[in-house]
Formats: structure tokens, sequence, C-alpha cells
């Protein structure tokens, strides 16, 4: 079964986020997806990573950047895994598909978003219910990691 990680974002918004879990996944040697919501904050997301840091580079791309198994970090809308990724990250409203095909799935939610809240708790169930390992990360005021569950 697929180990399903999810941070219930509070203190620091996904821009400052993902890029940090990216990273980590990089570092690991993992190939990761990024499942995005809708179009307008996928575009936004691929433009923060060209810049979240000046001393680092994060090399991703989407279908229109060539060919999906030359990305290490690829981000898209479907539910797809074309670059043989180890990791998927579901952000911006973006619902587990089949998931299956990774080694870890990492769902993160805005914390203050109300109807963001309830898919997740959705989510949960439902990837409980299929058997999936799942922990709920919840940041503290420190902008630090906690598992709750």
């Amino acid at each position: 079964m697929t180990e399903v990680l999810f941070y219930h974002l509070q203190n620091a918004p996904l821009e400052q986020v993902l890029p940090q879990l990216l990273e980590r996944s990089l570092e690991r040697q993992w190939r990761a997806v990024v499942k995005v919501g809708n179009a307008e904050r996928m575009e936004a997301l691929v433009n923060s990573l060209w810049t979240y840091r000046e001393d680092s580079f994060l090399p991703h791309g989407t279908r229109d950047d060539g060919p999906a198994e030359a990305q290490p970090v690829f981000l898209t809308l479907e539910d797809e895994n074309p670059n043989a990724a180890q990791v998927v990250f579901l952000v911006d409203g973006a619902a587990p598909g089949d998931i299956a095909g990774f080694e870890r799935c990492v769902l993160m939610f805005d914390g203050r978003n109300e109807e963001a809240l309830a898919a997740a708790r959705e989510h949960w169930k439902r990837l409980k219910g299929e058997g999936h390992d799942a922990t709920y990360w919840q940041q503290n005021e420190q902008g630090r990691w906690e598992k709750k569950a």
C-alpha cells in the first residue's frame, strides 16, 4: 500500500513548503509528480518553483516543457505518472485518484479553508478505508511539522 501523508498548512503558504518537500524527495533520488487542482494555480506554482530561492535550482516541468519522462518533478492536472515518480504531491484541491503506483502520496491542504479541511477529512476516510498507511502532520507556530495522527 502507498504511504499517505496529510500536510495541514497553517503558518506557511504552499509556495514556501512545497519546494522544501520536493528538494527532500530529490535528495532521496525520488522523482515526483505534483498534481494541481487547476490550471491557473499550476502556472503560478511552475513560476514560483523557478524563483523560490536564489541559491537553488529545482528541476521541474510540464507537458509544455518536453518529454515528461525527462522531468524529475512533473506538474500536471491529471492522474498520471509519466516520469515514473515514487511520490505524488496533491495540492490546491487536487483529489487523490489511483495512488497505488506511488510509494508515497503527500496531500497538502490549507488549514484556514473550511472546504479544504472537509475535503481532506473525506480523503482521509477513503484512503484509510482502502488500507493505505495514512499519517497527519500539522505545522506548529515555529513552522515545524508535528505528527498528530
